[in-house]
């Protein structure tokens, strides 16, 4: 076992008490007001580390220096929730209704937590390391904030590096992909407005949901029909929220949609073609239609160089066996896009096994990869600062 790995798991037992913490009391998106708090407080805790707060609402930035190098690297972890009931029967599950920690981002902030708090101890580098703790990584919009907030400009960095698990991958392994990684995302709530009235007496209403049901099933056509086959898109209505009984039609009906592509070229082309068959579709039922846009995502592009380094150093650590640099894409997406688009880095995950995917109600982040993960960072930095 690596020495590095070898030390880490001797704070195990602390990270899985952070994990538990976090994992009990998830809070959502620009909500997360007690997981800043408790990340600033376990930061503070620990020798050299200067810790800022309130950046793009709830962000936190912790740094330590080493040495006299001026080089700086950044290390970003997310930390909101799901609003989604978990199912899982476990002794440390969500405590909030509705609320879960079901993509891994509480896993996320222990592992950098973790990290910090080796290299307070150690300070085997050369240079300056930020610790950079992130909100609403769902919404896409805790990137955004925080360097609106000035987090680059405050807290300046050669580069900046993110990490995420996944379920699928092999247990505890690192993969490494170069230039274009997840895809650009768009969250659009569209109401769609019809005349409500009485179930019994359908000629005297104008029904949303059957204007709804019928741009459910036009959306399929986008892609399928629109982009070329050799392209990624996708186009998912996840919430179609109508009426509360089965006698009353309803005055209006909400859709949320997620459009993700991969090329500036197909995410105009596929926009627009929403944009088109929701006015067709809601008209054509006699409806009135609105659409409300979220913050516009952007495809993650890994620096080619950035990732070997990374991806070297990881093999120094584990070995070649548990690093692959012939890593994954995903039609996921990712806020920390916005973050490469500023600084230089990469992107890397981590395996979390043949778990259930993420933002299923019975995901499980395995806390067996948290001194991995922990590992990885402490490693990056030292390798990095030489």
């Amino acid at each position: 076992m690596n020495a590095i790995v070898k030390d880490l798991e001797k704070d195990k037992a602390l990270m899985d008490e952070w994990f538990t913490h976090l994992h009990r009391n998830p809070e959502l998106s620009m909500k997360e007001e007690k997981t800043a708090a408790f990340i600033a407080e376990t930061l503070k805790g620990l020798d050299g580390v200067k810790v800022e707060t309130g950046i793009g609402k709830y962000g936190v930035v912790a740094s330590l220096t080493a040495g006299n190098s001026d080089k700086v690297i950044g290390l970003r972890a997310d930390f909101d929730a799901l609003p989604i009931q978990e199912v899982n029967d476990l002794d440390y599950k969500s405590e909030v209704k509705g609320v879960a920690h079901l993509c891994g981002h509480d896993g996320h902030t222990t592992m950098l937590l973790a990290a910090a708090k080796r290299l307070s101890e150690t300070r085997n580098f050369n240079g300056t390391v930020r610790f950079i703790f992130q909100p609403a990584e769902e919404t896409m919009e805790g990137a955004p904030a925080m360097i609106a907030d000035g987090l680059f400009d405050r807290f300046p960095v050669d580069a900046v590096y993110g990490m995420h698990n996944m379920p699928g991958l092999e247990k505890g392994k690192l993969y490494f992909t170069q230039g274009a990684t997840m895809a650009a995302v768009d969250n659009w709530e569209v109401e769609i407005t019809g005349k409500g009235g009485h179930g019994a007496f359908p000629e005297r209403a104008i029904d949303p949901v059957v204007a709804g049901s019928s741009l459910v099933m036009a959306m399929q056509s986008v892609v399928a029909r629109n982009v070329a086959p050799s392209h990624s898109a996708v186009v998912t209505i996840g919430a179609f929220q109508a009426g509360a009984a089965g006698n009353v039609i309803a005055h209006s009906a909400i859709l949320r949609f997620s459009i993700r592509t991969t090329t500036p070229e197909d995410r105009k082309l596929v926009l627009g073609n929403v944009r088109r068959l929701i006015q067709t579709q809601a008209e054509g039922f006699g409806c009135t239609w609105e659409i409300r846009e979220g913050q516009p995502g952007a495809v993650l592009v890994n620096d080619p160089e950035e990732t070997r380094r990374a991806a070297q150093i990881a093999r120094e650590t584990f070995g070649d066996q548990d690093v692959s640099e012939d890593g994954p894409t995903y039609l996921g997406s990712e806020d920390f896009a916005f973050m490469l688009q500023e600084r230089k880095g990469t992107y890397c995950f981590v395996g979390n096994g043949q778990t259930e995917f993420v933002h299923h109600p019975n995901y499980v982040f395995d806390r067996d990869i948290l001194p991995v993960g922990a590992a990885y960072w402490v490693a990056l930095t030292e390798g990095l600062l030489r």
